[in-house]
């Protein structure tokens, strides 16, 4: 199975970004025997840890923050961003790089080896519920590039 997993706030501009393309995905038709799930798991790292499990292929979707051009998109693979959490009292600390790192290990090959990241490069993170331009145009981009994902899935 494909796992498409949308990470964002939306209430901040265009960290909402990876949250949009999820959104955007699950209003395409897919045949109803597809075997893809997408889902929309805001800043929760546990949804990512708990949903990611099982499948065969993981794509998550997230803004960036690298000083680099507003919507630039990389593509990358998720084995060079697994993180190691930090203890933490709270659970909004853990983000989907941590799901990715805990998740390998407390579940090893019943969680996913092949996991793909696209992050979007934001032009704000202000308050806001709109997506700048840039990240707008990128997204259906990337809109575009997981559905084809999915079609050949």
């Amino acid at each position: 199975m494909l796992v498409v997993i949308g990470c964002g706030n939306l209430n901040r501009s265009d960290d909402g970004a990876g949250v949009v393309v999820a959104q955007r995905l699950l209003a395409l038709p897919l045949p109803p025997d597809a075997p893809v799930k997408i889902f929309d798991a805001g800043t929760n790292g546990m949804d990512v840890l708990f949903k990611a499990r099982g499948a065969r292929k993981l794509i998550i979707i997230d803004a960036s923050s690298s000083g680099s051009d507003p919507g630039a998109v990389f593509e990358v693979p998720g084995s060079e961003l697994e993180n190691r959490a930090r203890p933490s009292y709270t659970l909004h600390d853990f983000r989907w790089d941590h799901a990715l790192y805990a998740g390998r290990r407390i579940w090893a090959e019943t969680f996913p080896a092949d996991v793909s990241v696209f992050l979007i490069e934001a032009q704000t993170l202000a308050y806001g519920l709109d997506l700048s331009p840039p990240v707008a145009a990128a997204a259906e981009k990337v809109i575009a590039r997981i559905d084809a994902l999915i079609a050949d899935y």
